[in-house]
């Protein structure tokens, strides 16, 4: 059985961080060790919320209480998303060396969560730079949206080949993998959104109809999916397929619930049998 460090925040309400990203790896059969780098009652973008951020020596005790069950040999890959600040990074990174010492297979999956289209960068000073200078290059695969992506690269990206140039400068800093999610190009349809699978110098993306959905979380759940099926299959158009139609699926089912959260329990069939299937294409 494959199992999974997930490193990332947590909400008691709603789907966001390891609240979004354990369940549909439970559901595809992979052992998932959580460790929270927050917990929240709620998502920040409620407005309010309550509970406490822990800092980098917090993440480092719970990972040594996992060593000294002398099980750490046995973790395939180590998984991150939205780091509070560099001092859980720097944990982080650590962490994913001991995962490495104890098994050289395993891999470390990065989600460098910076910013967005319309929102900015809006993680804390210094976050930026740890994700370019540290996270990624310490990284296999990494999963940045296409804002996340020109802010790796340095660069500003519109049409298809300007992207799959920063897609290789990102390469260039380490992983061998990149997804780049919510992915809008040039040719990109205004009823549709793209995201695009590199790895060994191929490109392959996946298109799929525009939703009239706007949540927290659907990232955090790509990338633990991708994650998965990459794992699996060693194959980025693979888990490309897979993992885009199931979030898919999911966004749908929460467009259709009018939700506010992304309706994972409900939708979590779509996690291992997605209702529509979208072939990856090489571009």
């Amino acid at each position: 059985m494959v199992a999974v460090l997930s490193i990332q925040s947590h909400v008691a309400y709603g789907h966001v961080g390891n609240s979004s990203a354990v369940f549909p790896l439970q559901r595809l059969g992979v052992e998932v060790w959580p460790v929270h780098t927050v917990q929240f009652s709620n998502h920040t973008g409620y407005g309010a919320w309550t509970g406490r951020v822990f800092d980098g020596q917090a993440i480092e005790e719970v990972v040594q209480g996992i060593v000294d069950r002398g099980v750490l040999g046995s973790c395939d890959a180590v998984l991150s998303g939205y780091m509070g600040s560099a001092d859980i990074g720097h944990a982080v990174v650590s962490t994913v060396a001991r995962v490495r010492a104890a098994n050289p297979a395993a891999v470390y999956c990065c989600d460098p969560v910076i910013g967005d289209v319309g929102r900015g960068v809006f993680v804390r000073p210094g976050i930026e730079e740890f994700m370019r200078e540290v996270a990624v290059p310490a990284a296999d695969v990494v999963t940045p949206n296409h804002y996340e992506l020109d802010l790796l690269a340095g660069t500003a990206t519109r049409s298809l080949a300007e992207v799959q140039d920063a897609v290789a400068k990102v390469h260039a800093l380490g992983p061998r993998v990149v997804l780049t999610t919510s992915l809008v190009a040039d040719d990109t349809p205004d009823d549709a959104i793209d995201l695009l699978a590199s790895e060994g110098g191929r490109h392959f993306r996946v298109r799929t109809p525009r939703l009239d959905v706007s949540v927290n979380g659907a990232g955090d759940a790509i990338a633990a999916l991708f994650l998965a099926h990459w794992l699996e299959t060693r194959s980025a158009p693979t888990a490309l397929s897979r993992a885009a139609s199931s979030v898919f699926g999911l966004l749908r089912r929460t467009e259709e619930a009018r939700s506010r959260e992304i309706v994972l329990v409900a939708a979590q069939d779509e996690f291992v049998s997605p209702t529509r299937v979208f072939e990856a294409e090489e571009v």
